[in-house]
């Protein structure tokens, strides 16, 4: 009974991988995969993976740190939270290229110059992470993501042996200027990142931090040395993308949208001042839907594990009492003295807003200009219209 229980195992695992912890031969190869970009948010930095291949053993797999299961348990709310596990995956080479050709995404190659033994070390490496107990991570967008775990893996199993050149650097970057390279200024994904994350970002990069995206570990490989030796050998270009015409609708841009609601902000406010009236639907409008966004903005930073969302000052200018401050704007009647004098309140975190801008503690989208400028004025109406009614 034992015996035909050990088949069965055995079995398993080869149709589930073809080998359970091989030998690797001197003829097998270790490569870094790079994948490019495409249009949807979550592959707008490309992908990075590992390929293990070994033709006396027939095998050819990809350990990718890049899954995650949509069907997880309250989805939508452990990704908002922060607390949405990643996991390895190991899968067959032609599937996971197959994948990125219905995507239309090229596929880069560099093959490592690793000795057998090293090979080995790394297999193993990637085999004890494979493990049910530890094949699931929590993912972090700067720290600990698919791109991160790459170089992470190399330096734990080459050691010192394995030196980074970072002499060909010449340019630093912010982790937001890094992010911003791969997002049109005049999108709302980059509207929304801009929006979602915190002044943490706006910290410059150290070399190794900008690992965080596939392609600077692309850019990276070639400069490392392994025992004083070039750690890439070959670099081929395994998929590549087939040209397609984009064309940007900026009729769907958030400049366009903004743009619409910045006039129509400044259209009522002068409409009220020249016949001393108030659109008190306007101004329920706009402070409940600052207030909202305020109130997102605090919860990415004090009510989840993001990194990336802390510190985030946009709440100066959607402040999250603004919430509050609709219903009351909405009733008939003057304004309040007390809400004239919040309203100055507002008018003095839109300012400081800009000042943070200014001397870069944080760097706003620059579309959010279109928001700050028909606020102020708005609240400036308010407060006249308080006055003199």
């Amino acid at each position: 009974m034992l015996f035909k229980k050990s088949i069965l195992l055995y079995t398993l695992l080869i149709a589930a991988f073809g080998f359970s912890q091989p030998e690797l031969s001197s003829s097998s190869t270790i490569s870094i995969l790079t994948v490019g970009t495409a249009d949807e948010l979550h592959s707008k930095f490309g992908h990075s993976a590992i390929r293990v291949q070994d033709a006396v053993l027939g095998i050819d797999v990809v350990y990718n740190y890049g899954f995650f299961d949509f069907s997880t348990p309250n989805f939508y709310v452990k990704f908002t939270r922060g607390k949405l596990l990643y996991r390895l995956v190991r899968e067959r080479f032609s599937d996971f290229l197959y994948g990125y050709e219905l995507e239309n995404r090229w596929v880069r190659e560099q093959e490592l110059d690793l000795s057998t033994d090293q090979k080995n070390e790394l297999l193993k490496f990637l085999e004890v992470n494979y493990l049910p107990e530890n094949r699931y991570y929590k993912y972090d967008f700067l720290f600990d993501n698919c791109s991160t775990r790459l170089p992470d893996a190399l330096k734990s199993v080459l050691k010192e042996d394995l030196v980074f050149d970072y002499s060909h650097i010449q340019n630093r970057y912010t982790f937001r200027e890094l992010i911003h390279q791969n997002l049109e200024v005049n999108s709302w994904s980059n509207f929304g990142i801009d929006l979602a994350l915190g002044s943490v970002i706006d910290r410059e990069a150290m070399p190794y931090e900008q690992l965080f995206l596939p392609i600077y570990v692309y850019q990276q490989l070639p400069y490392n040395t392994l025992n004083s030796k070039k750690l890439v050998t070959k670099d081929t270009l395994l998929l590549d993308e087939k040209p397609t015409e984009t064309k940007a609708n900026f009729l769907l841009s958030p400049l366009f949208w903004l743009t619409i609601l910045g006039v129509i902000i400044l259209f009522v406010t002068y409409k009220d001042y020249k016949h001393k009236t108030r659109a008190r639907w306007l101004d329920f409008a706009l402070f409940f839907i600052t207030g909202l966004a305020g109130i997102l903005i605090l919860f990415l930073w004090l009510g989840t594990d993001h990194k990336a969302t802390a510190n985030n000052y946009n709440f100066l200018w959607s402040f999250p009492l603004n919430i509050i401050i609709a219903f009351l704007l909405v009733k008939k009647g003057t304004i309040a003295n007390w809400i004239s004098k919040y309203l100055l309140l507002l008018i003095g975190f839109l300012a400081l807003t800009l000042i943070i801008w200014v001397f870069k503690v944080q760097v706003f989208s620059p579309l959010i200009v279109l928001i700050i400028v028909p606020l102020a004025l708005r609240y400036l109406f308010l407060i006249y219209s308080q006055r003199s009614g």
